[in-house]
């Protein structure tokens, strides 16, 4: 009788299973941008019934897959020899190792692939077609065909955690978002100034000295005086923790890098052991930001000390790249220290530069005997490349270019593309970040190939790799705010053909990204709403246009200073700029604001519109607003030299020119220089005025800048009143650096906000 029932029950769940209704399926919206896509007719349903099978060298990504299903859909794929099917196949003529096939009809999904890494990634292009969540048991997948490889072999992220520290947990959270966007290596910031965060067991004051620092700075660097919380902060990954970390890593195709800074950025180490620098005085663990001058000595006990250090890390990280960092060495200590000196001659070295670079080719000599291979940051050009080196490249493109011309593996992550640390939006309202500006569009439209390389030189480009510095991002969920969206931006950078690209066709794609985001509880930065404001003449007329990058949403706004609600006015068309004007505006849909509140103040001042010239161009990574930033009628942030305002020369001294197309009277212009220091920004000491007047006279005149001690100088120069045709302004950079001070011995940068001519 009861095995009646047992027969009964059976039957009936199979029937209930199989007239469950299956969920709609999902259009198909996957990140990155697959190489083609076909769609075809039907849908296969995946259930219960459906079966699995596997080439046993795919048997690791098959039972991902069926795991992946059974706890978040609780779908648990059969064995048996009915139902559709889903099948793992090994195809060796697959050209490109991590390229793949998807083929999905109403009866059959087939994946082929020639190794793991490709089946990998088709089932992460397969889990984007299923619904984010159903309650359905029965869910339909929309019939497609997709053909799909890398365009580049290195598809990075990085994470510091040494400025702050972060959970084995989160790590493993940060690893799975790259998975999911197919990214395959993982660089993990170990060591630095401010905390050392792997157990190595030779050295155990690592963990007891230098894993901790006293307290920690509050504010931003450029915030006077500096003020610290007073608390112990720090923390290390035991060596059994790191093994765990890089097998999860493993299981998703993605390969960890540890990076073992030498010989600057080691102010930790030293603090725990101080006979590794040059002075042998006891020094602490950095407590703020910026570079430091206390560095690895390259005394035979110091590179006792590295080696031992590489023999615990390398058996931990199978991969064959151990990154040593190589960037930001202050040579003060070095040019002080009589060993150092001593070592110079003996080598036949000319300068530090050189002694930088016979450090780093000893080390790489010791790395390579051990079967790894190393990379470096771009200083690792200085004075000599070694061997064997791969370089990246951060300060710009110009290391990768003279890297792939010495026919050196290089790996692009400028600041100006790949800084995650840096500002996404101009929005006062944005979390504090170290500086700059980079917004999702900038991300998106990096090409990691120099333009100055040849075919044959760009070979030697590997790809590309998004930075996340946390000198200012001390939690997981600002991890995720500041790395999220930017870091699928960047798979796509590194993944798709630049010819399939198409930034509006991302915008889609990326909203329903989010929706899987929101569902794994990912804090991202969602700016896709955010408003933006343009100043540009027409027909002689100022005119200011407001947009948002989701192009289908309401914007409403005010000019009277107040905040946009629900009914306050709609933007339909430019607005007519005709005295100064404070305009607000915020993104609506159904009622509701989803944006934030963007504002801007124009001032119109008698330079706004008209020509300006520069004699050097500002650098490119602090260039959002270009020439025209100078004399827009909209002052820069106060926050922040990061934004679209302010403009950013590096060591030049800048001659602005603004013609006026008629004689112009006027009697003072005003400017303000940012002057954080600690970011290498100093205001200038002197600014030349030549006035070109309506006569054809010219008045010179040069005015010492004083009261430089504030974050933001602010500078006016007054005149009788004079009709102008011509204004040229020379503002001359203030110069290296000087010792003692962040970035000593290098030139100084120089930031120039609105120039207002009244």
């Amino acid at each position: 009788m009861k095995f009646h029932h047992y027969i009964l029950l059976v039957f009936i769940l199979f029937i209930k299973s199989c007239s469950e209704k299956p969920s709609d399926p999902v259009s198909p919206n996957i990140i990155p941008k697959p190489l083609s896509e076909k769609i075809l007719q039907g849908v296969f349903i995946l259930n219960n019934e459906t079966k699995i099978e596997a080439n046993e060298a795919l048997k690791s990504v098959s039972n991902y897959f069926t795991n992946y299903l059974n706890e978040g859909y609780q779908i648990n794929l059969s064995d048996a020899k009915t139902g559709n099917i889903i099948s793992f196949t090994i195809d060796e003529t697959i050209i490109n190792n991590e390229g793949y096939s998807l083929k999905i009809e109403e009866n059959k999904i087939l994946i082929t692939a020639k190794n793991s890494k490709g089946a990998f990634y088709a089932v992460q292009s397969l889990l984007q077609l299923i619904p984010i969540k159903t309650d359905s048991k029965s869910i339909a997948i929309q019939c497609i065909d997709i053909k799909d490889e890398p365009q580049f072999t290195y598809r990075g992220m990085h994470l510091d955690v040494a400025r702050h520290f972060f959970s084995v947990e989160f790590i493993k959270k940060y690893i799975n978002l790259m998975s999911m966007l197919k990214m395959n290596t993982f660089h993990w910031h170990l060591t630095e100034d401010q905390g050392w965060r792997i157990e190595i067991k030779k050295y155990p004051k690592l963990q007891e000295i230098a894993a901790y620092r006293k307290e920690t700075l509050i504010g931003h660097y450029s915030d006077q005086p500096h003020k610290f919380d007073g608390k112990k902060y720090g923390g290390y990954y035991t060596q059994e923790e790191i093994k765990e970390i890089v097998k999860y890593a493993s299981d998703r195709q993605i390969t960890v890098i540890p990076e073992i800074e030498m010989p600057g950025h080691s102010q930790a180490a030293i603090a725990a052991y101080p006979e590794l620098g040059c002075t042998g005085k006891q020094v602490e663990v950095a407590t703020k930001w910026g570079v430091f001058e206390d560095i690895y000595c390259p005394k035979e006990s110091t590179f006792r000390f590295l080696e031992d250090v590489l023999d615990e890390v390398i058996p931990l990280f199978p991969g064959k790249y151990i990154h040593i960092g190589g960037d930001e060495a202050p040579k003060s200590r070095w040019k002080n220290c009589n060993h150092c000196q001593k070592l110079i001659k003996k080598e036949g070295l000319k300068d530090e530069h050189e002694l930088q670079s016979y450090f780093i080719t000893r080390m790489e000599k010791y790395i390579n005997s051990k079967g790894k291979q190393i990379i470096g940051w771009d200083e690792i050009l200085e004075g000599g490349l070694a061997p064997n080196a791969t370089v990246m490249s951060w300060r710009g493109t110009n290391g990768a270019v003279e890297a792939a011309k010495q026919k050196h593996n290089v790996i692009l992550t400028p600041q100006s593309h790949c800084y995650f640390d840096h500002y996404q939006s101009t929005n006062e309202n944005e979390p504090v970040a170290i500086g700059g500006f980079l917004p999702l569009e900038k991300v998106y439209h990096f090409n990691p190939i120099p333009k100055e390389l040849t075919p044959k030189e760009s070979k030697y480009v590997l790809g590309a790799q998004g930075n996340v510095w946390t000198e200012y991002i001390p939690t997981p969920e600002k991890v995720e705010y500041m790395a999220l969206p930017r870091m699928i931006a960047l798979s796509e950078v590194v993944w798709s053909k630049q010819e399939n690209k198409n930034y509006g066709d991302f915008k889609q794609r990326l909203i329903y990204f989010q929706k899987r985001l929101d569902h794994l509880n990912v804090n991202y930065a969602n700016h896709l709403y955010e408003v933006f404001g343009n100043l540009h003449s027409e027909n002689n007329q100022l005119l200011y246009t407001l947009s948002t990058s989701s192009n289908d949403k309401v914007i409403r706004y005010t000019i009277d200073g107040t905040n946009p609600t629900n009914n306050s006015l709609v933007y339909k068309k430019p607005l007519l700029i005709e005295k100064n004007i404070t305009i607000k505006g915020a993104s609506f849909e159904n009622g509701k604001q989803i944006s934030l509140i963007f504002s801007e103040t124009i001032n119109k001042h008698k330079a706004l519109g008209k020509n300006v010239t520069l004699n050097v161009q500002p650098h490119k990574s602090y260039n959002a607003g270009g020439k025209k930033a100078l004399i827009n009628g909209i002052s820069g942030s106060n926050k922040r030299y990061g934004d679209k305002e302010w403009l950013g020369f590096w060591g030049e001294n800048v001659e602005i020119t603004i013609d006026f197309d008629k004689p112009t009277e006027i009697n003072s212009i005003s400017t303000r220089f940012h002057n954080g220091n600690g970011q290498w920004i100093y205001a200038p000491n002197e600014i030349g005025f030549s006035f070109h007047l309506e006569d054809g006279k010219t008045i010179n005149d040069i005015r010492q800048i004083n009261n430089r001690d504030n974050l933001l100088v602010n500078y006016k120069y007054e005149i009788e009143t004079i009709k102008v045709t011509k204004v040229e302004i020379i503002i001359k950079n203030f110069g290296e650096i000087p010792e003692g001070k962040q970035g000593a011995g290098h030139k100084a940068w120089t930031f120039i906000d609105e120039i207002i001519v009244e």
